[in-house]
Parts: C-alpha cells; structure tokens; sequence
C-alpha cells in the first residue's frame, strides 16, 4: 500500500471512529452496563459467519461469470480477490477502488484485460440490479415498515432509489444509443469543469468514451455469449444482499433484542443504496449516522450505539482486516512469482 493509499485509509477508519464515539456518547445511558451484560456471543460470531458466508457468495459470482466466458478461475482464488478488493473499497467513495483490484487479479488468473473488464462491469450492473428489484419488492410488500421510518427517511429512501433507478436507465442507453449517453456526458463534464484546462477535459472525455464502449461490450458478451453467466451472476449476487442484510438481524439478537426481520430488510436496503453514493471514503459516517437515525426508531437508546459499533466491526472493520490478510497473500505471491523468472520483477528504485 503506497502512502496516499494510506492517507486514505487513516482518514476513512478515523472518521469512522469519530462519527461511532460520538453516536456512543450520545446513547449511552444507565441502561447500557445492562445490555451489555446480555450480549450473547455466540449469535455475533454467526454474524461474523454470515458475512464470510456473504463473501463466498460474491467468489462464486466471480467464478461461474468467468467460467461462462471460457476462463476457469478458482473458488478460492476468486475468494482472495474479493477479500482484496474489501481494502480497497473500504478508502474509496462508492467503494469504486475495489474495481480496479479485482480486474488486476482476474487478469493475473489468465482473464484477457477486456473480459475482465467485462465482468466486473456486469457485477456492478447486477448489484445496481438486485438493489432495483429489492427496493420496489420491499416497497410493495413492507409498506408497514416503511411508514415506521418517519417522513425525513421516506423521503432520502426514495431519493435514492430515484438515483438507482437512474443509473439503471443510464446502463440501458449506454447499451442501445451510447452515441446519445456520450453527448449527455460530454455536455455535463464540460459544465463541470468550466474552470478545467481544454487538454485535461478532453482527456476526461475521452477516458468517459472508453468506459462506455467498455460497457456496452461487456454487456453484448454476456447476452450474447454467456446468458448463464449473468443468470448465476444474478442468483449469486441476491444471495449475497439478502445474506449481507440478514446480519444485522443476528447481531440484534446477539445484543438480546429482537431481530426485527423485516424492519431491519428495509433499513439494510436503505443502508445499501446509500453507500453506492460517492459521498465519503468507504461510506465512512454516512452508515454509521444513517444506521442509527433508524434503528433507533426501534430500539431502546442505551443499545442502538452499540449495536451500531457492532455492525461496523462485522460489516466495515472485519473487512479492512480481509484486505490486508489478502493484500499479504498477493505480495507473498508476485515475490515467489518473481523469484521463479527475474522477468516479472520490477526494475530497482533508482539510488
């Protein structure tokens, strides 16, 4: 990890921890010493399990999308990429970063850079997706527990499923009439960077171009030559937001409250659209204020600061650790890999 990687990194956990000792000093009451005491940690190591489990559901996602194009890659070795990406994603907005890591190592799997490309592209539209379908689900089935939320949470839940909604219809065009996408993005980038030099905008413009063809072929692969891969792709990928979802139910009941199922599905899926936004590092604060604005609807005050804590150490914490377990493994990796032929090794830093 190079030292802007790090700057990031510190600047994510710290304001996390910021933002969680605040909302600790703000529930913590005479109430609290109580809770703790009925903390039953076998429910919370389930809920760590759970989220490994969430992330075995991700590797075999990667897995059978590869396989439908032709490329055999390993559960376990798509398991430690996506482990490696959890680093990354963790210190960028939207968790972009993660992107990147997992097309580098697809890559290293003997995945052409194009097919890569393609099928990290596809999780992100599935995600977009599954996140689509779930939200309009929840809306018709769980109309209860979306009055619950007040009128302020009503309001930034359909916000956000407008955004989602959004980026789904920007996916669709880019796909049909990319020439169309391509004229609104160039119109709004030169709007945005009016201040910005003519050979960097363009240089902007040009690194959009390229994404969208991106898209677009990535997509016509799939539905063309690999309609199993986005059908396992999909399974997979609401596998993984249900699992992710139901975690915080476990770790209500680990606390010694109710899990509140279908509360919790709604402000999980809330939590998840919300930190698709490129708002903060990692989503740092955004979660943990959003988790407890609603929770605290329904739990008692003494507690909702420490199940907050909780969540974030299973869903945020617990991922960083994975990051840089995985990050480890890979340098320990490209090191043998260099030792076998001094090709692959990077030239020395100049003296």
């Amino acid at each position: 990890m190079d030292k802007s990687q790090l700057k990031w990194l510190y600047i994510s956990v710290g304001f996390s921890l910021a933002v969680l000792v605040i909302i600790l000093l703000l529930t913590i009451n005479e109430n609290t010493l109580t809770y703790l005491t009925q903390i039953n940690p076998w429910f919370l190591l389930l809920a760590f399990l759970t989220h490994l489990l969430t992330m075995c559901f991700w590797a075999m996602r990667v897995k059978m999308m590869a396989g439908s194009l032709g490329y055999r890659v390993g559960f376990w070795y798509s398991l430690n990429l996506v482990f490696a990406n959890l680093l990354a994603s963790a210190i960028t907005p939207a968790q972009a970063g993660g992107e990147p890591v997992r097309i580098h190592e697809l890559y290293k799997a003997s995945v052409p850079l194009g097919d890569s490309t393609a099928i990290v592209i596809m999780e992100r539209v599935l995600d977009g997706v599954a996140l689509a379908a779930l939200a309009a689900f929840s809306m018709i089935v769980l109309t209860d527990q979306w009055k619950q939320l007040g009128t302020v949470s009503e309001i930034m839940v359909f916000v956000t499923w407008i955004f989602v909604t959004g980026c789904l219809f920007l996916f669709y065009l880019a796909i049909r009439r990319p020439d169309t996408v391509k004229r609104v993005v160039a119109r709004c980038t030169r709007w945005l960077t009016r201040t910005w030099e003519n050979a960097r905008v363009e240089s902007l413009l040009t690194r959009a171009d390229k994404e969208i063809d991106n898209f677009q072929g990535a997509t016509v692969r799939f539905v063309h030559t690999a309609k199993g891969g986005l059908f396992w792709g999909m399974i997979f990928t609401l596998l993984y937001w249900v699992s992710e979802i139901i975690t915080a139910s476990l770790i209500l009941v680990g606390l010694g409250q109710p899990p509140l199922i279908l509360e919790s599905f709604v402000i999980q899926l809330i939590l998840a659209i919300l930190m698709m936004l490129p708002l903060t590092p990692g989503s740092s604060g955004i979660a943990e204020v959003g988790a407890t604005s609603m929770y605290a609807l329904f739990l008692p005050a003494g507690v909702v600061g420490i199940f907050v804590v909780l969540w974030r150490i299973v869903l945020y914490y617990f991922n960083i650790a994975l990051g840089i377990l995985s990050s480890i493994i890979i340098v320990r990796r490209e090191a043998r890999a260099c030792l076998e032929d001094e090709k692959n090794c990077p030239p020395p830093p100049p003296t």
